[in-house]
């Protein structure tokens, strides 16, 4: 992802300047405190930030939520999940507009905005059982040993496979994969002057995650790590099918054009993209994405050669905060316990499952694939949700090492810097930082 300069570092310092001393969701009681408006049977109105389109879902869960709540009511508020969209979000809650729910989808930005001040520790509230209800994957979410949000959804990246052109070029469906090989099937799936592979860069940088999610961000000896062997792998071998072999989109006219990777891949144009479960959203839509193919399933690609030192990013998501300045912090864990605990169930129809152990994932199954079930490969969509014993990692490595790194391979990939000194400069620099922030 792209940094937004010194507007962004500006918020965040804003951010953290404007913490105010004890705000905290708990109360003694271990319950979040009635706010002044329940208490004297007034309306409660809150608003919910998130990424999702309302048509996606999220206005169907209000809308349940709504009707059979009148004395709260819950508005949503679309925020795009990019760094412009991100920011905006800051924005609003650093300037004290309406944000009373806000989902944080990496643990990146929940750990930039819980060091900010921004969001409730929900720790303190003892009435709902967030490791209980969400199982041992929600470990992953804890910041300092405590949870200052729910993460709300089972979270699946995959590639998306254009099920009849890998008929025709008689390739099967990958249970596992490498970066090589992903790279052949580009080259062979390639059609003219089209490409073979492509991705929504969210999840772009998720095979050096991958890795180093695996093999530690820091040496032994506390420096960085980002010059491993399989990060630079991943730069020349993306660099070669941006430059030699023409089968994915230069990264540079992928980010000045905001290229619309779904819309290709859903139009046929690409047979395969990297991307996230949201892409059901959009795939299950033949209104606005009409599509005359199968599409199949396959984990993301490894750049480890052996698969036992592979993890790939999943587990759970939608990492769902309570403003610690909201004015109505109990009506908002009310909503949340409920959202969680399978009112969030039409979002499934955007490839969201609920990741509670007390929804009804029967009824979120039925909504996800809806009536286009039998457009879908689901041997391979059931795989890689549920059947892929991969081990998962949840992003955590802070904003700040994101942007650094970004900002250094897109002068490599960009051709203003060669692989050698975009190494040495993503070192220098996370070496810098660490210094500065040794508890990183």
């Amino acid at each position: 992802m792209r940094k937004k300069g010194w507007l962004a570092g500006f918020v965040s310092l804003v951010l953290i300047a404007s913490v105010m001393s004890g705000c905290s969701g708990g109360g003694s009681n271990g319950k979040a405190e009635l706010s002044d408006a329940k208490a004297a049977g007034a309306v409660v109105k809150l608003k919910m930030w998130g990424g999702v389109p309302p048509e996606a879902g999220p206005q169907e869960v209000l809308d349940d939520w709504n009707k059979d709540h009148p004395e709260i009511q819950v508005e949503y508020v679309r925020y795009v999940n990019d760094d412009e969209g991100n920011l905006k979000l800051d924005t609003a809650i650093m300037t004290g507009q309406d944000v009373d729910l806000f989902v944080n989808y990496s643990a990146s930005q929940a750990t930039k905005r819980v060091t900010s001040g921004v969001a409730a520790d929900l720790s303190t509230l003892t009435d709902y059982n967030i490791d209980e209800k969400m199982g041992p994957e929600a470990e992953n979410w804890k910041i300092d040993g405590k949870f200052y949000g729910v993460p709300t959804t089972k979270s699946s990246y995959f590639v998306a496979l254009n099920k009849d052109a890998l008929d025709a070029a008689n390739l099967p469906v990958p249970k596992d994969w490498t970066w090589e090989e992903m790279m052949e099937y580009a080259k062979k799936l390639k059609q003219g002057d089209g490409y073979g592979f492509i991705q929504n860069t969210e999840p772009f940088v998720d095979p050096i995650d991958s890795v180093l999610a695996k093999e530690g961000y820091t040496k032994a000896d506390g420096t960085s790590n980002l010059d491993h062997p399989l990060v630079r792998k991943w730069l020349e071998s993306l660099n070669v099918m941006m430059k030699n072999d023409a089968t994915t989109a230069p990264l540079g006219e992928q980010l000045t054009s905001k290229m619309p990777v779904e819309q290709m891949f859903l139009s046929g144009e690409v047979p395969m993209l990297n991307i996230g479960a949201w892409l059901l959203r959009s795939s299950n839509n033949f209104t606005d994405y009409p599509r005359d193919f199968k599409i199949a399933f396959a984990p993301v690609p490894r750049l480890a050669e052996d698969a036992a030192n592979h993890m790939t990013r999943g587990g759970l998501g939608d990492y769902i905060s309570i403003n610690a300045k909201s004015k109505h912090q109990q009506e908002a864990w009310e909503f949340l316990k409920w959202y969680a605990d399978g009112g969030m169930s039409p979002m499934a129809a955007g490839g969201r499952l609920p990741a509670s152990k007390d929804a009804d994932q029967e009824a979120a199954l039925k909504s996800m694939l809806g009536d286009k079930g039998d457009t879908y490969d689901q041997e391979s969509l059931m795989y890689v949700m549920f059947d892929n014993k991969t081990p998962t990692y949840v992003r955590t490595v802070p904003q700040e090492v994101m942007d650094l790194r970004s900002q250094e391979y897109e002068k490599y990939f960009l051709d203003s810097q060669d692989i050698d000194t975009t190494m040495a400069e993503m070192v220098k620099r996370h070496n810098e930082y660490l210094k500065s922030n040794p508890q990183k």
